[in-house]
């Protein structure tokens, strides 16, 4: 039966040390991974068109497809942005392949100017793939001075490819679904200072 010496003090000390080291770095790899997550996820999405993400595309397309579609118009603004907010029209049938623009219309009910934000999606979800915005009020923030009304175009088409999408066989209609949000940053005034 061996024995091992005790350790001293000073080898003691630094397996501390080290373990210390490595629990640290793990917990700031944790962090910067954390941080990294929402914009990979969003690039991700971008990418796939995973959870009804549309694709971003700088002009129309060189083709048309066969299908005609029903492309739907869903608008919500969350609660604490006081906006009304709704499409022109509440659906469109587009031909694949084809460009479209539609107008939304947004009206400021606050006696202050505001700012908000869009998010959107498409459903159902495979479809994202295959809807692609040349241009969106959604890419930027808007600024509404009180009581304004401003009309917004959304231009995009749906990719001829989806007629080849086993998923999207089965599928008529698509729904683009916008929610205003209420923006994080200072709005200013007509003064040039924050409005409070």
């Amino acid at each position: 039966m061996s024995t091992q010496p005790p350790e001293s003090g000073s080898t003691l000390q630094k397996r501390h040390k080290r373990v210390a080291l490595i629990v640290t770095a793990a917990v700031a790899g944790m962090l910067g991974m954390a941080y990294a997550a929402v914009p990979l996820y969003s690039i991700f999405c971008r990418a796939t068109g995973y959870g009804g993400t549309p694709q971003i595309v700088d002009g129309p397309s060189d083709t048309r497809g066969k299908r005609v579609m029903t492309v739907r118009f869903d608008s919500n603004v969350s609660s604490d942005l006081p906006w009304t907010f709704e499409p022109d029209v509440p659906s469109i049938q587009l031909r694949t392949g084809e460009t479209a623009t539609v107008f939304f219309k947004v009206h400021s009910r606050s006696q202050k100017p505001t700012a908000g934000l869009a998010s959107y999606n498409v459903a159902p979800d495979q479809a994202g793939l295959y809807f692609n915005k040349i241009s969106c009020f959604c890419f930027s923030e808007q600024h509404l001075a009180p009581n304004e009304t401003m009309e917004m175009p959304v231009v995009f088409y749906l990719d001829p490819k989806l007629e080849q999408d086993d998923v999207m066989k089965l599928t008529d209609s698509v729904t683009l679904s916008y929610t205003f949000f209420a923006a994080k940053t200072p709005v200013a005034s007509a003064s040039g200072k924050p409005a409070l």
